[in-house]
């Protein structure tokens, strides 16, 4: 029996948020704040807790809770090809039916390696997966974590470099591949010595695997499908080995915006500490279990570690269908009550529904009275709901989003706290900043529910962990700074990473001798004991007047822009001002064009917009829209951005501008517009734009 413990799921009584860290007594040092930790809930290592110190362990909650007969990961089936159509229900596979599929895969996969058709090396057994987000992602995350094995994801939008650096650099000998990738890993092998079988996920027809049989055979790699690799394994079973804490669950190959990825590995005990502390306090009141969208890469480690907490829960994850596009139909399907997301998702969405702000009429003046209401309600007490606007307003808001959501967190960049906000009393559910790393499996530092002056902070120190603060000199960073101490975040708990994978260098930049991960971002800390980030070490630019400006801070601010689709903020150490490429959003394109150009432009004409990103009173209006955000969210005269251009060509990893993580690559982003930077700069700085009425 694997019992519950008792504050999973729940938080304390009577909290208190203007005390919601401490300092651990005689650990203050020279040059570094003392270490925090948070005051929520008991601070624990793997020596403090039993039951949930390895990943079968967290399975095991999970199938007690839910019972084998109860529907645990489903997926829309497809109606039509074409066109391409999915079902308005989700079909779903049992606890017990997940159960039997991970040991039949982990069997088989113990028989491959135990006959020596796959193939260890420096002591693991590493096991890769190139695939979006399916059942079977999942089912073979179990089956490797049940036995042993180390699982090596790879973004499904991995380019061919990467692909072959990852595979070649883990000594991969087994890779599962989504069928339609099949074909592009075979014409790989042969840069690719150690792979030796590829198992094929999804559905291939008789004679797409002919074809692949005949192909393989000539590159002498084996092909089967998943279906033959379970039956392999259901023929033969074998018995788990025991796994400890110190096992080697994973390498998370890091998307870096520069150079090659590097390999964070994880153990066992260090994905099973942050799953469980991340599910301290976890509430999905009024529902009994999690139900998760499963949209965030699971090759990203904040998707992946919110799906094991849906586990460890024993919940419901429901798969997308794969598009972005289809993401609000999947959930309005589904009607999940967790919604994991990313800032780059909540800004688009707060875009959509702000317009409603603007809307005329009895329906624009309700929504715009009915967001100032529950704005001052949730200042005053951090109540995010109100029955009378509720129901009359945003009731239909939520229904967008299948209308049961209940916690919607937010992680891997800074969300603007007026999008927070807004989202908060539109959507009326718990919103939840957190923050972390791949090196800490995706878990720092979170807020509590309804604190209400927690905007563009990221609260308490996880249970798991400890922080500090580390003078940063050269930044003017100390940890005596007045008010509040700042410095480089430190990081150290069980869920820490134990180094980069054949990196010793790299290793011993980032972990100290006394086992404090180095983060490389910039924090404070106020002074109910919440940390905000402010800062990265090394993204910060220094202009030719002696300012220093960190570009990912500007851009944050102006990404929640609407008419801001993607943008990369530049600078140059021998200008004084900034410059930015921007991608609009298409609608908000259309509709600035329409007003300077004084006749209606629709935003599927593409030439119409084309024209507009070349006109420079388009772009000239489009500035003073930036400028004017600027001017509310408090830039100084150095952070705005004076000069732009404007594109249609979207950021993506095929041009190289962005990581699969969709983080700007900003080296081969400014190598890629270096004729247009320069022929910017080229006229003069400017005189910041009076701002546009429009």
């Amino acid at each position: 029996m694997t019992p519950t413990h008792p504050w999973i799921g729940k938080w304390p009584e009577n909290l208190d948020f203007s005390k919601q860290s401490v300092q651990v007594p005689g650990t203050t040092r020279p040059g570094q704040t003392s270490a925090y930790r948070g005051t929520p809930f008991p601070y624990f290592t793997l020596a403090d807790i039993e039951h949930y110190r390895t990943l079968p362990q967290i399975f095991d909650s999970g199938l007690q809770i839910a019972g084998s007969q109860t529907p645990f990961l489903g997926r829309r089936p497809v109606e039509s090809h074409e066109p391409l159509k999915f079902a308005n229900h989700y079909v779903w596979q049992t606890w017990g039916e997940i159960d039997t599929r991970r040991r039949n895969v982990g069997s088989a996969l113990q028989g491959l390696f135990g006959s020596g058709a796959a193939v260890g090396t420096n002591g693991l057994d590493t096991v890769g997966i190139w695939s979006a987000n399916t059942i079977e992602w999942q089912i073979v995350d179990l089956a490797t974590s049940l036995y042993g094995k180390t699982l090596v994801p790879l973004y499904e939008n991995f380019g061919p470099d990467s692909i072959e650096y990852i595979v070649n650099h883990a000594d991969l000998t087994i890779v599962f591949v989504q069928a339609h990738n099949v074909s592009a890993l075979l014409s790989l092998s042969p840069k690719l010595p150690t792979l030796k079988i590829i198992v094929a996920i999804g559905e291939t027809s008789a004679t797409q695997k002919e074809l692949l049989d005949a192909w393989s055979t000539q590159r002498g790699v084996r092909v089967i499908t998943l279906a033959e690799l379970e039956e392999m394994g259901a023929k033969a079973p074998i018995e788990p080995p025991n796994v400890t804490p110190e096992t080697v669950a994973t390498i998370c190959y890091t998307s870096g915006t520069t150079g090659n990825p590097k390999g964070a590995v994880l153990t066992q005990g260090a994905l099973a500490s942050a799953t469980y502390s991340n599910t301290c306090g976890m509430d999905f009141t009024p529902f009994a279990v999690p139900v998760l969208l499963s949209f965030l890469p699971l090759a990203h480690i904040y998707g992946r570690t919110m799906e094991m907490c849906v586990i460890l829960a024993g919940g419901k994850i429901g798969y997308s269908t794969g598009s972005p596009l289809r993401i609000i139909q999947d959930m309005q399907v589904l009607k999940p009550n967790f919604f994991p997301a990313v800032p780059r998702l909540l800004n688009k969405i707060y875009q959509i529904i702000a317009a409603n702000l603007e809307a005329p009429g009895l329906k624009g003046a309700l929504f715009r009275r009915g967001v100032a209401a529950k704005m001052e309600r949730l200042k005053a007490t951090g109540d995010y709901s109100h029955p009378f606007w509720d129901r009359l307003v945003f009731n239909k808001v939520r229904a967008a989003l299948g209308g049961n959501v209940a916690l919607l967190t937010s992680g891997s960049a800074p969300l603007n706290p007026q999008v927070q906000d807004f989202l908060r009393v539109v959507l009326s559910c718990t919103i939840i900043q957190g923050y972390g790393m791949t090196e800490n499996c995706g878990t720092c530092t979170r807020c509590i529910p309804k604190d209400p002056t927690d905007g563009g902070l990221v609260g308490f120190m996880q249970p798991v962990n400890e922080i500090k603060l580390v003078d940063v000199p050269s930044m003017g960073y100390t940890s005596e700074d007045k008010p509040y101490p700042r410095g480089e975040i430190c990081v150290k708990g069980a869920n820490c990473f134990s180094g980069y994978y054949k990196n010793e260098q790299a290793t011993k930049e980032t972990i100290d001798e006394e086992g404090w991960v180095h983060t490389g971002d910039v924090g404070l800390m106020d002074e109910f004991g919440r940390l905000k980030i402010i800062d990265r070490v090394k993204n910060i630019l220094k202009l030719s007047q002696g300012e220093y400006v960190a570009l990912e801070k500007v851009e944050n601010v102006y990404a929640t822009c609407p008419i801001v689709q993607q943008i990369m903020v530049h600078g140059d150490s021998m200008q004084s001002y900034l410059l930015a490429i921007i991608v609009p959003d298409p609608v908000q394109l259309a509709r600035i064009a329409s007003r300077v150009w004084k006749k209606p432009v629709n935003e599927a004409d593409l030439a119409a917009l084309d024209a507009a990103v070349k006109d420079d009173r388009v772009v000239k209006a489009i500035l003073g829209v930036l400028t004017a955000d600027g001017v509310k969210y408090g830039l100084t005269g150095y952070e705005f951005v004076k000069r732009i251009f404007v594109t249609n060509e979207l950021f993506s990893v095929e041009n190289g501008c962005l990581t699969p993580t969709m983080k700007v690559r900003r080296r081969d982003a400014q190598r890629k517009y270096k004729r247009e930077l320069d022929a910017l700069y080229a006229l003069g700085e400017p005189q910041l734009e009076k701002i546009a009425k429009l």
